[in-house]
């Protein structure tokens, strides 16, 4: 269940602990790592398990892999995306480029993207929002002055009224180096990477790097995916 400080659960058993029970609501999270570290699973699988478990509504916007392709690859993994076709929403680019072809009218494309998920909002109510990708939504919008216009976009989505997930193709060590770019703009940043263990073994890892409202543990710990669950344990070795 939530917690009574209106804290919102990740689902990855034993990362809430770390979390002091979960996400705040309201924060505009990023979850950050390079290719296959599971970025977009553990995303989905938030939204997933809310609604089956709480009977919340979301909205997941892919801009890179499209809606069928996501699906499938949720299914594989034990999601059932019948079980919450009412509450999860999932849109890709050609669907938002038709809609947005319906109220442009010579607005820029992220003015009009704005004006779509506020749509969205006042239409579904959604709780929580993932935009999959950060890097793609910059291309699209055509981001020049980076530090001012993403300045407004995070003030914005904070204005929306909903938990929202960005997911980055960034290392945490690039979010955290420069001042006023979206590591510092975000309210907290999950960062995953795969670990080399041996020559033969990669291990995928998790880390909280900053969680505004929360006094978390900043270490990595091992994410493992069983049996339909994510989950996390210490890191033994190295």
């Amino acid at each position: 269940m939530e917690s009574d400080d209106g804290r919102l659960r990740t689902f990855i058993e034993g990362f809430d602990r770390i979390l002091e029970g979960g996400i705040p609501q309201g924060h505009v999270v990023l979850v950050a790592g390079t290719p296959g570290t599971m970025k977009s699973s553990i995303s989905y699988y938030m939204l997933y398990n809310h609604a089956v478990e709480h009977d919340r509504t979301s909205v997941y916007v892919t801009l890179e892999q499209s809606r069928e392709s996501l699906l499938r690859q949720m299914e594989k993994m034990g999601m059932d995306s019948e079980k919450v076709k009412d509450k999860l929403h999932v849109l890709d680019l050609a669907i938002i480029r038709k809609k947005l072809k319906e109220i442009a009218g010579g607005s820029s494309w992220l003015h009009v993207f704005k004006t779509y998920l506020a749509n969205l909002k006042q239409n579904l109510d959604f709780d929580l929002l993932v935009i999959d990708s950060m890097e793609v939504l910059e291309t699209m919008a055509e981001i020049r002055n980076r530090r001012t216009d993403l300045f407004y976009l995070f003030e914005w989505l904070r204005d929306l009224g909903a938990t929202v997930f960005l997911i980055s193709e960034s290392s945490s060590e690039r979010l955290i180096e420069g001042k006023f770019d979206e590591g510092y703009l975000s309210d907290g940043i999950i960062t995953l990477k795969m670990q080399v263990i041996r020559d033969v073994e990669m291990q995928r890892r998790i880390r909280c790097v900053k969680m505004r409202e929360t006094n978390h543990d900043p270490s990595y710990y091992s994410l493992l995916f069983n049996n339909g669950r994510f989950q996390v344990t210490r890191v033994i070795s190295e």
